[in-house]
C-alpha cells in the first residue's frame, strides 16, 4: 500500500482526489489529509509518506514553505497542486525541490498517473505494461505515446481520452464514462467538447486515427485497423 499525504484547504476537492484514488484501486493507496499547511508539514514529519501533494495557497503555511522545510530533510515526491498558473509560481516550484506541478482544474486520472509514475520511481519499481493498438502504443509510466514510431505530443484531456480507449481496446466506450473518467470533478462538462477532443485527438494520431470508431448512440471504441 502507498501512503499518500494530501493539503488541501478546500474540502470537495480532498474528498474528490481521495475518493478517486481509493476507488481507483482498491487497497493500493491510503490518503492522509490536512486543510492547512502547519497541520500538514506536522504529519509530514510525523509519518512516513510515500507521496505529498500540497496546494500552493494554504493557511498558516503555504506549500512553497512546506515544500522547503520538507526538503531539508527528505526526498519524498512532492507534487504541488494549484490554481497558480504564473511561470514564476512553477519555477519557484521546481527551484524549491518539487517533482511536477499539476494546475487546476486538472483529470484526476493524469494526477493518479503522476504520483503512481513518481512513487514507482522512487521505489525503484518498474511497470511494463504498455497499451498498444495499430501503430499507436502509450506508456503510462513515463506518459508518452508513440505513433508509427514518432512521439506525439498530446494535451492532458486528449491522452486521457486515449488511454481509457486502449485500456478498454475492442470494447464500446460510452460518452458519459469518458466525460466522467477525463473531466474527474468536472463532470457538467458538455458533450460537445468531448466531441473537440476526439476530433483533436484523431488529427494528432493521423491515419492511426482511424482506429477510433464512432457507434452511434453508445459512445466510442478503438481497434486494430
Amino acid at each position: 500500500m502507498y501512503k499518500v499525504l494530501l493539503v488541501e484547504d478546500d474540502r470537495n476537492i480532498q474528498a474528490l482526489i481521495a475518493n478517486y484514488f481509493i476507488k481507483k484501486e482498491k487497497g493500493v493507496f491510503e490518503i492522509d489529509t490536512a486543510s492547512d499547511g502547519q497541520t500538514g508539514l506536522e504529519k509530514a514529519y510525523e509519518n512516513n509518506y510515500d507521496c505529498l501533494l500540497l496546494d500552493v495557497m494554504l493557511p498558516e503555511l503555504d506549500g512553497f514553505e512546506i515544500c522547503r522545510e520538507i526538503r531539508r530533510e527528505s526526498d519524498v515526491p512532492i507534487i504541488f497542486i494549484t490554481a497558480r498558473t504564473d511561470e514564476s509560481d512553477i519555477l519557484n516550484g521546481y527551484a524549491l525541490g518539487c517533482d511536477d506541478y499539476v494546475v487546476k482544474p486538472f483529470p484526476l486520472p493524469v494526477l493518479y498517473e503522476k504520483v503512481n509514475a513518481l512513487i514507482k520511481r522512487a521505489k525503484g519499481l518498474v511497470r511494463s505494461k504498455v497499451f498498444s493498438s495499430g501503430g499507436i502504443s502509450l506508456n503510462p509510466n513515463n506518459g508518452i505515446v508513440i505513433c508509427d514510431g514518432r512521439e506525439i505530443k498530446l494535451t492532458a484531456r486528449e491522452y486521457g481520452i486515449l488511454k481509457v480507449l486502449l485500456e478498454n481496446k475492442g470494447r464500446v466506450i460510452s460518452r458519459e464514462k469518458l466525460i466522467d473518467i477525463v473531466w474527474g470533478y468536472n463532470n457538467d462538462t458538455d458533450e460537445r467538447v468531448l466531441d473537440t477532443h476526439m476530433r483533436n485527438l484523431r488529427k494528432a494520431l493521423g491515419d492511426n486515427g482511424k482506429q477510433i470508431k464512432t457507434v452511434i448512440r453508445r459512445g466510442y471504441q478503438i481497434e486494430d485497423q
